[in-house]
């Protein structure tokens, strides 16, 4: 059984919840016996290269480009360059399908995730916007299956192929039993006084209406907005900053894994402001923290947290939610509980991994109808 990866920039995980996915699932399979292959991005020319990661094979394949336009070409490259190597694909993502036209025409099998919907993202133009939707069909028609990490992702792609060609599998997560609440002391924060938001900060995130809501009024407790503000280059930023109380404090983005599990674990809320998206992995982890979340309401995230969550439609709905929450000890308790719970119902990486390798294993064993 032999599976090669595309579609991140690889492995070990430095970027983002695909990364940090196949860092989990590479390791997972190589241990069950897969000959597992990972293509990783790398800056700069020359030649393609191969190293070995905890039993799996990297093939690094250098991009002169930078942004967009490098992972673009990045992904062009790695779709020619596995069509010479013998085993199944697993794709992850689907912003540049068309390119796995290769894999199809080869006769080579592959298995795409597909992601959310990115093409509904408000940060995107119309010809980004155009892209990612001709990307979306061209992915549903190349991949030999589909895998939707949340069930309204599975419905929206049924409108667009079978729904047996699609398989329902979410994103994991690492329970978080304790933090080194010592790893707070830096930005001035304590257990249970403050309360958290991350993510990027864009609109479809609602930091504006989150921020605006926490700041109506003094609320004798801190709201940490992490993220990458760039106010002197981006107006979303400077309005989200200029709305800000002095309660509010914006520590930029962190990558240390330790501190930002212990802002998750020690917060007394978890603020999550995505509209559109699937199974997000930062409320995943959350969930994994025993994280008491106040979230947007939509279907996406009402099914990841399920009970355990409050919701707000807008500004107002997250203001009165502060006003009743905020300084409800008992049921910021609760709320945490129930997350814990849910977490362990449906998103620890044990469960996550295994469905995974049952689905590839059923493509491993020849003769396999194509679907369509």
């Amino acid at each position: 059984m032999k599976l090669l990866i595309l579609g991140t920039r690889g492995i070990p995980a430095r970027h983002g919840g695909f990364e940090t996915f196949v860092e989990k699932l590479a390791p997972f399979l190589v241990a069950r016996g897969w000959e597992v292959v990972v293509y990783c991005q790398e800056s700069g020319k020359g030649e393609v290269s191969e190293s070995e990661w905890q039993g799996v094979r990297r093939i690094h394949v250098p991009v002169a480009r930078e942004g967009a336009a490098g992972t673009i070409l990045f992904d062009w490259k790695v779709a020619k360059h596995a069509k010479r190597e013998k085993g199944l694909c697993l794709t992850l993502g689907y912003n540049t399908a068309i390119f796995n036209i290769v894999q199809r025409l080869s006769g080579q099998t592959n298995v795409i995730n597909m992601d959310g919907i990115e093409w509904r993202r408000d940060k995107w133009g119309l010809i980004a916007k155009t892209w990612f939707w001709l990307n979306e069909r061209a992915g549903c028609w190349v991949g030999n299956h589909l895998v939707a990490d949340h069930p309204s992702i599975k419905e929206h792609l049924a409108t667009r192929v079978k729904a047996e060609k699609i398989t329902m599998i979410p994103y994991g997560g690492d329970e978080v039993l304790s933090a080194d609440s010592a790893l707070l002391q830096p930005y001035g924060l304590t257990h249970d006084q403050f309360s958290v938001v991350i993510a990027r900060p864009e609109p479809e995130n609602s930091f504006l209406e989150m921020v605006r809501a926490f700041s109506q009024k003094k609320r004798n407790h801190t709201l940490v907005v992490l993220g990458n503000f760039q106010p002197e280059k981006n107006a979303y930023h400077h309005a989200v900053m200029q709305a800000a109380s002095d309660e509010v404090i914006f520590p930029g983005a962190i990558y240390d894994a330790p501190v930002v599990q212990a802002l998750r674990f020690h917060a007394r809320f978890y603020l999550h402001g995505h509209r559109v998206g699937g199974t997000n992995p930062s409320l995943v982890e959350a969930l994994g923290a025993s994280c008491a979340v106040i979230a947007h309401d939509n279907q996406f995230n009402r099914w990841v947290a399920g009970e355990s969550a409050a919701y707000f439609k807008d500004e107002a709905g997250c203001s009165l939610l502060f006003e009743q929450l905020l300084n409800d000890t008992t049921r910021a308790h609760s709320m945490k509980e129930i997350s814990r719970k849910r977490f362990n119902e449906r998103f620890t990486w044990q469960q996550v991994l295994e469905e995974y390798e049952q689905l590839l294993s059923s493509w491993c064993q020849p003769p396999h109808r194509v679907e369509r």
